[in-house]
């Protein structure tokens, strides 16, 4: 099952889910598994289906055992095509999908739920933007990854995005500290699917955010891990700089400012 996720280059909204990760928890990354030869590339495996375990491998080795809800790698791969399988558990067949990595690339591949609900699980694949960032800065990687209808999402009180979909994505360079989120069905300004949640973005970091679950049964929730980042020894950004998804072409950060 390949990718199938679309590209939001609207990069605010990676702050919404990134609030929720801040009050929930981060799963810090664990030191790097070899699968095979190595030539710098790592591949992270993301479990984000709510109830569920899998055993998961990687070019025919496994990696992971009854993975439940959760990150597990890194593991380091060569350059080039691999393949990953995720096999339930329990009942259920098994679900194929491929990658190819980059050499010095980090890329996570994540099982998560459909936008349909009684949808079968998808696999998408996002490669972390690891480039350098300037001193009080931090980076965010947002996928909407759960069974959630198109949502906006709040920071600090104003409505940054709309209509974020199922298997989109975004990424932001914030400044760093607390921050104040929400994420609330389109159009509404009540009953939030998320928060609001008071956060903090520690400088020099990039965390990648996965949303999970369902609100009709509870079960929404976050998945992420944190990597750090080196410096790029520029000052903070005025504004962030983004656009194919059709929206502004910039978004000033003041907004987010703590």
């Amino acid at each position: 099952m390949g990718s199938s996720r679309r590209r939001l280059s609207r990069r605010t909204v990676a702050v919404a889910l990134a609030g929720a990760l801040g009050a929930l928890g981060v799963t810090l990354t664990a030191p790097p598994a070899s699968v095979g030869r190595t030539d710098g590339a790592e591949v992270f495996v993301v479990q984000a289906l709510p109830g569920a375990s899998y055993d998961v491998s990687i070019d025919g080795k496994d990696v992971a055992d009854g993975l439940a809800t959760g990150v597990a790698g890194p593991y380091a791969v060569d350059a080039g095509g691999h393949d990953l399988v995720f096999t339930p558990t329990g009942d259920g067949a098994p679900i194929a999908t491929s990658v190819r990595t980059g050499a010095g690339s980090s890329t996570d591949v994540v099982l998560h739920q459909p936008a349909a609900r009684d949808g079968d699980p998808v696999v998408d694949t996002y490669v972390a933007p690891m480039k350098p960032i300037g001193p009080g800065k931090a980076r965010v990687l947002l996928a909407h990854t759960a069974t959630v209808p198109p949502a906006d999402v709040r920071v600090d009180g104003e409505v940054v995005f709309t209509n974020i979909a199922n298997g989109e994505y975004a990424e932001a360079d914030l400044p760093a500290g607390t921050h104040t989120v929400a994420l609330l069905p389109t159009g509404s300004r009540h009953d939030p699917i998320l928060g609001p949640l008071d956060v903090r973005l520690p400088a020099g970091t990039i965390t990648l955010v996965y949303a999970v679950g369902s609100p009709r049964d509870g079960s929404m929730d976050v998945v992420s891990h944190r990597e750090r980042l080196a410096s790029d020894g520029s000052v903070a950004p005025s504004r962030i700089e983004t656009g194919s998804a059709g929206l502004a072409a910039f978004v000033r950060v003041r907004t987010f400012s703590g």
